[in-house]
């Protein structure tokens, strides 16, 4: 089981479920960039969900996905947790 997960497995999660953002270039600084402002819908984030939740068995609810930061910290505390 992966321990904790980094911004660039995010960003890659990002691309593979909605694509690169037409806002901003997602190798660049976007931890605490919210992913509305990044250009990605409610949608969007459903999907990053849903794929966090196959790749790393952990819920992590859309409505809680704000930024790139926060959703690193609810991922791998949550990782964390099962862990312990």
């Amino acid at each position: 089981m992966v321990s904790h997960i980094s911004l660039p497995r995010l960003v890659q999660i990002i691309r593979e479920c909605a694509g690169d953002s037409d806002e901003q270039d997602l190798d660049g600084d976007i931890l605490d960039v919210t992913f509305q402002d990044l250009g990605y819908d409610s949608l969007a984030l459903l999907e990053i969900s849903a794929k966090i939740e196959q790749d790393f068995g952990v819920s992590v609810p859309e409505g809680e996905i704000k930024t790139p930061r926060n959703t690193l910290q609810l991922i791998n505390s949550k990782i964390t947790e099962e862990v312990a």
